[in-house]
């Protein structure tokens, strides 16, 4: 992870109130976990500049990597995924959670590259425990594709199985910011109240046992 993009990420997710700290009021996930941190990076595709700025660090990572197409997840990566291929001048397709039940019975839209096996890859907005890339994945490899990486904007970087099954996938993640960057620059940006600020740092150190 380059640092200086993972602090100008951070600083950007702070900025546009894509990330909430919240001591108080621990807000609650669908799983009806608590916590006390909450990112949209679905909410990023909003702001025309900074949105450019993450757009033209993520082409930065990427381009030296061998790709034929990028592939957006459905649906917060089908956008980042079509702004970084345009960026770098490459192919690009999404990626249905499951066939659409009429027509071609797609899993995938728009039309792979020639190559036999097309490097592709994967763009999702963030990951928490990768569970939801296998879907992606599985699918693209099902349609002949080699994916070897991902590519978020952020990446929670405090549940261990996040690397451990993107190791089980045989993929490679890269990411412009965790949960760690954004909290150093909320540190030293004084984003945050100082009891905010150690209530999340003890989260992320133990968000399993903070939560229960």
């Amino acid at each position: 992870m380059n640092k200086d993009f993972a602090h100008k990420t951070a600083q950007i997710l702070i900025e546009t109130k894509s990330v909430l700290f919240n001591a108080e009021q621990p807000f609650i996930f669908r799983s009806g976990r608590k916590s006390p941190v909450y990112v949209d990076c679905r909410r990023l595709i909003s702001f025309a500049e900074e949105r450019s700025i993450l757009m033209d660090m993520a082409a930065e990572t990427l381009k030296d990597l061998p790709v034929d197409c990028f592939a957006g997840g459905e649906t917060a990566g089908i956008a980042y995924a079509a702004l970084i291929a345009e960026r770098l001048n490459k192919p690009m397709v999404y990626v249905r959670k499951e066939p659409k039940g009429y027509g071609r019975q797609a899993q995938i839209e728009g039309a792979l590259t020639e190559d036999k096996k097309p490097r592709t890859i994967l763009v999702e907005d963030l990951q928490t425990d990768g569970g939801s890339k296998k879907t992606f994945i599985d699918a693209l490899r099902k349609a002949d594709c080699v994916v070897d990486h991902t590519f978020v904007i952020f990446h929670y970087g405090i549940y261990p199985q996040s690397l451990e099954t993107m190791k089980s996938l045989g993929v490679s993640l890269n990411a412009l910011a965790d949960w760690w960057e954004v909290l150093e620059t909320a540190k030293k940006g004084n984003y945050f109240d100082t009891k905010t600020l150690g209530v999340v740092e003890n989260y992320l150190n133990a968000p399993e046992s903070w939560a229960a």
